[in-house]
């Protein structure tokens, strides 16, 4: 299989868990208006997954039976955990505004490889699907409200809530670090290790920042879920390096993550203005202009990632 095919497997994957979610998630919106958004994308993403078989075919491969099943199944997974959870929609909100950075960053890559290797038919395709990709992370960030309100529906403790979406975040700056302190040995250019050294250092203040405000209303950290977080983190650069083209890899997932952060720190906020907490408002604005400032230098880093991606798969000298 050539490298432009192996890359359009890796985007049949990712389509594949897309869809796995998308079909279940509608039930799970907890609002009409996110539910309807749910099923837009749905339908976009069946032309996606499509387009990708398409193009695989056309240069005389297939989808990868094993990494879609596995990606699936990954897919499933997640819905399980959301439909557990006492706040099913923010979580689901949540990991769809990751997952859709994912698929964004994914497809730039596409396009990226593609373009370097002349590819025009991949470099239309990549960029249409990036730019409903884009569509729908932009719905998603416009909708935190309706996620809330739909998670917050019928409970009556508000200050619990807001100690447990402290401690989520906190749970999930865990898993930042794990990840920062290690990826910047897989960088793959000096840029990506000085951004990834650099947030490292903000991710420590941040989780720091957190564990004190739980202390003040009451609560504390999880030490479970921060331990569980940090180990998923380690397994995550195991596969890492277990990639020829892990610098492109690892930085479609960071950017992906800080959405994740970003999600989080949008739902919390609001969480804390329902009980009037100006303080942690305070705490998580100063933070969420961190994360948003991480994810756009990754972004703008994302070229060296894929020339070191390509090097090191052989393509490029």
């Amino acid at each position: 299989m050539d490298l432009l095919a192996k890359y359009l497997a890796d985007a049949h994957g990712i389509e594949e868990q897309a869809l796995a979610q998308l079909r279940d998630a509608p039930d799970l919106a907890g609002d009409p208006a996110l539910a309807d958004t749910f099923r837009r994308h749905l339908r976009e993403t069946e032309g996606h997954e499509q387009r990708i078989r398409a193009l695989l075919e056309a240069r005389g491969a297939a989808p990868s039976r094993l990494k879609d099943t596995v990606l699936a199944l990954g897919g499933k997974g997640f819905l399980l955990f959301a439909r557990l959870q006492p706040d099913t929609p923010g979580k689901l909100h949540a990991h769809a505004t990751s997952y859709e950075a994912l698929e964004l960053s994914s497809y730039e890559l596409l396009r990226n490889v593609a373009e370097r290797l002349d590819d025009v038919e991949i470099v239309r395709a990549a960029t249409a699907i990036a730019d409903e990709e884009q569509g729908m992370l932009e719905r998603l960030e416009s909708s935190y409200d309706l996620a809330v309100d739909a998670s917050l529906r019928g409970v009556k403790d508000l200050r619990a809530k807001l100690r447990a979406y402290l401690a989520d975040a906190h749970a999930l700056e865990e898993q930042s670090l794990a990840l920062l302190e290690r990826g910047h040995e897989l960088a793959g250019t000096a840029t990506l290790a000085r951004i990834y050294e650099d947030h490292a250092m903000e991710t420590r203040d941040h989780a720091e920042l957190l564990v004190a405000r739980l202390y003040e209303v009451g609560g504390d950290p999880s030490g479970f879920k921060d331990a569980a977080l940090r180990l998923g983190a380690l397994n995550w650069i195991f596969f890492f390096r277990l990639h020829p083209d892990t610098p492109g890899k690892l930085a479609c997932f960071a950017r992906a993550f800080e959405q994740l952060e970003i999600a989080g720190y949008e739902l919390l906020k609001r969480v804390a203005a329902r009980v009037d907490d100006a303080q942690t408002i305070d705490i998580v604005e100063r933070i969420l202009r961190q994360e948003r400032e991480a994810q756009e230098r990754i972004a703008t880093a994302f070229d060296g990632a894929v020339v070191a991606s390509l090097q090191e798969a052989g393509a490029l000298r």
